[in-house]
């Protein structure tokens, strides 16, 4: 049974940063790419950031490109996103996903989904 886990989300005041981790069991998890994604009240779940198999490809959506970043470490099962520079725009549950894809073009090609974790940004 495959379980991602992500933990790390919080309040935190714009300026401010945050590390979520996603713990994955259940499937070889260095054959997987790891992405990020974001739902905030009322809105679509949004892609934020990915990270390919061996961790030789990264990409960002535009909205956290310089102030985020994805890693992995596939010794340890685990996906981070370290957020810096939070703005309140960044309030939303962030879930982590695994893609058996070797580079995920969408949400649609991810197989497996976290619960989520709130990260409130105040002004």
């Amino acid at each position: 049974q495959v379980q991602l886990v992500e933990s790390g989300g919080g309040l935190v005041q714009a300026g401010g940063s945050l590390r979520l981790s996603c713990a994955a069991s259940g499937l070889t998890f260095s054959a997987y790419a790891m992405g990020w994604f974001r739902q905030a009240p009322g809105l679509e779940r949004e892609f934020v950031a990915a990270i390919t198999r061996s961790s030789s490809n990264t990409d960002y959506a535009d909205s956290v490109k310089g102030r985020f970043t994805i890693s992995r470490d596939n010794a340890k099962n685990t996906a981070h996103l370290q957020m810096n520079s939070l703005k309140p725009e960044d309030t939303a549950v962030y879930y982590c996903a695994a893609s058996i894809s070797v580079r995920p073009a969408s949400k649609l090609q991810y197989n497996y989904w976290g619960q989520g974790t709130q990260v409130t940004v105040s002004s």
